[in-house]
This record gives C-alpha cells, structure tokens and sequence, in this order.
C-alpha cells in the first residue's frame, strides 16, 4: 500500500519554499521570552490582572492590538473575508496553585538545556505563546494564503471554569465556526473531550444520642445510593472517550461521636462522553438514587469536532493520531465545534516542577501553521 500527498508538485514546491523561509527562530525565541515574563508573573485563576498586563504590553509592541474583556484579551482580524470560516486560537494565562513539593521557585523561569521549568509553562503557557506566534506569522503573510478568519483569545480563570474567563469573553467575540484550543497534547489532536457534571447527593435522617440508639442516621440512608454509584454502568460507550466515569470524592456527616447525624452529604464527579448531555446524566441520578440529589452547574459539556473537518483531515496527514481526551478544558464553555492540540504533555500539568521544551514550542508553531494553512492531504493509493 503506497500512500503519496494527492497535491500539485508546484504547490509542494511553493509550500516548502514557505516553510523554510519563515523565520521561525527569531519567532521561537519571541516566544520564549514572553513565557518567560508569564512564569515570573504568579496569574493563579482569578487573579490574572498582571499577567494579562504583561501579555498586553507584548501584544502591542509586536504591533497587535489587542481588546481586553476584564483579563481577557482578544486580537480580531482588520478586515473579515465574509468568503472565508472564523478560526479562534485560545489558550489560557492562569494557573493553579503550586504544589507544594516544588524543589525550584514556580515563579522564576530556569533553562536547563532545552527544558524551560515553571509554573504553567506546560499548562498552558507552550500553547499560549506558540498560537500568538502562529497568529503573528499567518497575519505578516509570509505563510501565504490562510483559509479562515483568524481571532486570538488567551482567556482567563480557566482553571476554575470562572464566571470572568471564557464565560465573559464569548459574548463580545464574533461569530466563530470553529476552535483550536492549545492545551497540552503532546501534539496530537484531541478530537471529543469528556465533560463534567459535579452533583451533591443529600440524605436526610434525624438527630438522636447514639448511647440510647434515637434518631434515624443519616449515614445508613445513603449506604444504597453509594453503592448504586459504585456499581452502576451508563449504557453507552463512546469510541472515542469510552465509558461514563462516575466517582464519589467527598463525604461529609456527624459533628460528634455521641450524635445519630441527621445529614449525610456524597459530592460526585461525572466525567461523561459525548453521547450524553449533563442533564441527561442527572436525570439518570435522579431517577435511580433515593436521596436527594443537586447540581452544582450544567455548564460543563462534553464537546467534538467531526472527523471530516479540514483542521483534523490536516493532522491526520501530518502522521498525526486523533483521540478523545478525558481532561476538561475552555472547550467545555463553548458552543463551536473544538480541537484540542498544544504542545507539552498533560501528565506535567498540576505537578511539581512543571516544565516545557524549547524544541516543542518550535514544532509546535510550525505544526500549527500546517494545520491551519492546508498542508497536502495524504491518501491511500
């Protein structure tokens, strides 16, 4: 079986000689230099003001010109080609807390060879500065002709799937057909992700003296609906993000060992599959438990993007590998079709001493530029 690029030999000729005249190491070390500047300033979810200052200032002084939406900053086309599709380049600027077992300062950037360690510059700062890059190249034209309308938003309170992130932003943006969310991938396209629902379950008993057994305890109640989440199998199973993982994680009861609790409280975390909407689990929850049972949100969708779409036909042709993702990120907030794709890995998010490479911001830029400008679609012969 032979596989061969089904695209003019002039066109290949013009795209390579694209390639290799973009400056990409003058556009790698730009990126570079703005993660660092991110690292050294802390951006913990809700309290990005600083790190949005910064992007800000290197936004303008590469000549963009960015509109901020409380930490959020969104770089829209001069001029939109109504002939052409709206792609969103998102990433965000906040992190979580450092863990505590750090062994380096989280906030001060440190080199060592080509790994550049820091808090976020795997989660998702790689993906962050390498999309801003790509934006800066796409829009100078040196990567020829681009098929979408090109909109940059690096978003903020992601972590927390905040009131003030994507949230806000969505309503000021323009109408967007499709989204390429950097988090870290490892540079494979993550083509569904799982979504998340959180639910509380409730029992209700009565107070009584343990020495004189009064009172109904709470705890019993919720013994069979604890079971039934331990045990219960959602019907269908995704190709791509597999089954429903439902799992209880906090419990709460009693306020002292001489008192019957009248409350018993079970949070649960729900990641589901694209086959199912959240209120669609939470009416299985409820029609099964027999205790009370509250949301917390419906916010947080499973999301996709078709196989057919041109940004995944152009990884695939890239050797690259589709697959469904069980991490949540900004995608679950919007109402477009997504692809998840960044440079890093996920495994180094959240951990001590997390790091990126410089080696994979540079194959991250240039992956980026092929994905989205149409690289020769690969076929089987």
């Amino acid at each position: 079986m032979v596989i061969f690029y089904n695209f003019a030999v002039e066109n290949v000729i013009k795209y390579l000689f694209v390639m290799t005249d973009i400056n990409f190491k003058g556009y790698v070390d730009d990126a570079v230099e703005l993660l660092k500047a991110l690292i050294s300033t802390p951006s913990v979810s809700r309290d990005e003001s600083r790190a949005a200052d910064v992007m800000q200032r290197y936004m303008t002084g590469w000549g963009l010109e960015p509109r901020r939406v409380n930490n959020n900053l969104i770089i829209e086309p001069e001029r939109f080609d109504e002939n052409k599709p709206t792609l969103l380049l998102n990433a965000h600027i906040d992190t979580v807390k450092p863990a505590a077992t750090w062994t380096r300062d989280p906030f001060t950037p440190t080199m060592e060879g080509d790994v550049l360690y820091g808090l976020g510059s795997n989660d998702c700062g790689g993906g962050l500065v390498s999309l801003l890059q790509v934006l800066r190249i796409l829009r100078s034209g040196e990567a020829g002709e681009v098929p979408y309308n090109l909109v940059y938003m690096a978003s903020a309170e992601e972590e927390v799937s905040g009131e003030n992130g994507v949230r806000l932003a969505l309503s000021s943006l323009p109408h967007i057909d499709v989204v390429l969310i950097g988090e870290p991938t490892g540079m494979q396209p993550a083509v569904a992700e799982k979504g998340l629902l959180v639910v509380d379950v409730i029992s209700h008993g009565k107070s009584g003296h343990a020495a004189r057994n009064e009172g109904i305890n709470a705890i019993y109640l919720m013994l069979p609906d604890l079971q039934w989440i331990k045990d219960y199998k959602f019907q269908k199973v995704s190709d791509l993000l597999g089954p429903v993982k439902m799992t209880a994680t906090v419990i709460h009861a009693g306020v002292q060992h001489n008192v019957i609790p009248d409350t018993c409280e079970v949070m649960v975390d729900i990641r589901f599959n694209e086959l199912y909407s959240n209120k669609e689990i939470f009416e299985i929850m409820q029609k099964n438990l027999k205790n009370e049972v509250r949301a917390h949100s419906f916010r947080l969708n499973s999301s996709r993007i078709d196989p057919s779409h041109p940004l995944v036909r152009n990884c695939v042709a890239l050797g690259m590998t589709p697959y469904g993702s069980p991490t949540l990120s900004d995608q679950a907030l919007m109402p477009f079709e997504s692809l998840k794709i960044g440079p890093g890995d996920s495994a180094r998010s959240h951990t001590a001493d997390e790091f990126i490479k410089i080696s994979e911001i540079e194959d991250a830029i240039k992956k980026y530029i092929q994905i989205i400008t149409n690289v020769p679609e690969r076929r089987k012969a």
